[in-house]
């Protein structure tokens, strides 16, 4: 078997290339920023860096790379693999569909199943790349794609850190990566069977396991960020450690479980017990992660169906009051980074045009609706904690 991996990323070196390499499945990478194509033709391998183990650290070896824009070499690789596997981030999956509609078509000429694996931190990715693809494929191969071809999801519960300046010179391809081994894959809509990668567990009750994840890490991840940036934290794990941050994101978490427990029938014992993992990661000190990356690009992560607001619409529609998703929320639209353009862009819109600009236009809430009109409690109230200054 062999497998395609689009994107080359540090999820798809530090975690999807690198349970393929420990399986000794061939694969190969496809990247559209040319130097980082050329850096991995070139050397040929990479470092993996595990966090708090080092005795399970790797080079990967072996590795090849094309860019997107050869676009007959792409074509011909899907075509010859069994697995497809995408990390390219949420936002740039209907970018793929084309080039996976043309392997496709090309697969169907050579015969045989093909399962395309979306490993993205993001909603109903698979839906995303089926609609797509089924709207897209000519006449004449939709029965093959429908028999032959399985477009599935995974939950990626690794996280890949930055390196810094000192790693980056010795090896600019390394990737710390968390001491995580799982790779859970949505078995109901794969066809046939995927290779025999170390760390795969296929789920035939996938319902609700990637909204579990995201709603859960996702709504604290950004708690973590936002509160800790108003109070001057660099670090993910020293933010959460802080009491007043805690009393907040174990309310976030106490919210986000009632309403998935309700939405996917989870026992609430159960679903409460998956958010300890979550804050364990938030607090391991090994996971050397900055507060300004995980901050970043606040306009998409204030988005109505992102990791605050997204959460605090799920919670609201459950029943559960969403006092301290809001209370992130707040934070977030005083999120001050001056390193980030997409914060600046923030920091304008609410100087000029206000919080209930942000509110409708980044948001997508009612500034005077239910939602709305909490946040701006919350905002009033991390004023009187002096928490924010303006």
């Amino acid at each position: 078997m062999s497998c395609v991996i689009l994107g080359a990323g540090k999820i798809a070196r530090g975690f999807i290339g690198h349970l393929l390499y420990l399986s000794d499945i061939p694969f190969t990478f496809v990247e559209k920023t040319e130097s980082l194509v050329n850096l991995i033709n070139e050397r040929g391998q990479y470092t993996v860096n595990i966090l708090g183990n080092s005795d399970k650290n790797c080079v990967v070896k072996g590795v090849h790379a094309l860019n997107f824009s050869e676009e007959n070499k792409v074509i011909e690789a899907i075509s010859e693999a069994d697995t497809v596997f995408t990390s390219v981030g949420g936002k740039n999956l209907e970018t793929l569909v084309p080039i996976l509609i043309k392997g496709i078509e090309k697969k169907a000429e050579k015969g045989g199943n093909l399962n395309i694996v979306t490993c993205e931190n993001w909603k109903l990715p698979a839906t995303i790349l089926k609609k797509g693809v089924e709207e897209g494929i000519c006449e004449n191969v939709r029965s093959y794609l429908k028999e032959c071809v399985g477009i599935t999801e995974a939950v990626i519960m690794r996280s890949a850190i930055e390196s810094d300046a000192e790693l980056l010179e010795r090896d600019p391809l390394i990737v710390n990566v968390q001491n995580y081994w799982e790779l859970p894959v949505d078995a109901s809509r794969i066809v046939g069977q995927l290779p025999d990668i170390q760390g795969l567990k296929l789920i035939s009750e996938f319902t609700g396991f990637l909204e579990r994840k995201f709603y859960t890490y996702n709504a604290a991840n950004g708690t973590t960020s936002y509160l800790g940036a108003l109070l001057g934290y660099e670090k993910i794990a020293d933010a959460a450690h802080d009491e007043r941050i805690l009393k907040i994101l174990d309310g976030v978490y106490q919210e986000t479980a009632q309403a998935l427990s309700k939405k996917h029938h989870f026992p609430l014992e159960e679903q409460l017990a998956f958010t300890l993992t979550s804050k364990n990661k938030l607090q391991d000190y090994t996971i050397v992660d900055f507060i300004e990356r995980n901050a970043r690009d606040p306009l998409r992560k204030l988005g109505k169906d992102d990791r605050l607001v997204g959460s605090a619409r799920l919670v609201e529609e459950y029943g559960v009051e969403p006092h301290n998703l809001c209370i992130a929320i707040a934070a977030a639209i005083y999120y001050v980074s001056e390193g980030d353009e997409f914060a600046r862009e923030l920091v304008r819109m609410r100087k000029e045009e206000g919080v209930d600009k942000i509110l409708s236009k980044v948001c997508g809430l009612e500034p005077d609706g239910h939602l709305g009109m909490l946040t701006k409690s919350k905002i009033k109230l991390l004023k009187e904690w002096g928490w924010i200054n303006e």
